[in-house]
């Protein structure tokens, strides 16, 4: 049986899950990494139906809109720690990324967006011309 014995430690801990805090936000925790040429994020959303994820892109700007549904009002809680209904966030991809070419995938409750580095910031060869192989062409010819 769970007690409720400080309700200032309650208040304070439904602060945290409402707003979350700088450390962990409340609705979608992630994960970011780079691998090679590709950024991966992963979005924890246990208990989200599929059909209720939305992801815009604009410009370097992705969103994540998602809803779980509300908690049956005719339950007693003891304990209700999970946001519900419509919640999303934003994230700020650099200009560097190819945010035409994002694929998300969703499975067990986690969104994974694989966000591939865009072929203008991979780093390429550059051929060196030399002067003095052009004046000796024209000199030999």
């Amino acid at each position: 049986m769970l007690m409720r014995t400080d309700p200032f430690r309650d208040l304070d801990r439904l602060t945290q899950q409402m707003f979350g805090t700088s450390a962990r936000p409340a609705a979608m925790p992630m994960d970011a990494w780079r691998d090679g040429d590709e950024f991966f994020v992963e979005l924890d959303l246990p208990g989200v139906d599929p059909d209720s994820l939305d992801l815009d892109v604009e410009r370097n700007v992705v969103t994540v809109r998602a809803s779980r549904p509300q908690l049956d009002q005719s339950r007693e809680m003891l304990a209700a720690e999970r946001t519900r209904g419509v919640f999303s966030r934003q994230l700020f991809l650099g200009e560097n990324l190819d945010t035409g070419a994002i694929r998300a995938d969703y499975r067990d409750g986690v969104l994974r967006l694989t966000v591939p580095v865009a072929e203008k910031a991979k780093p390429r060869k550059i051929d060196i011309s030399r002067h003095d192989q052009h004046i000796r062409e024209a000199i030999d010819a």
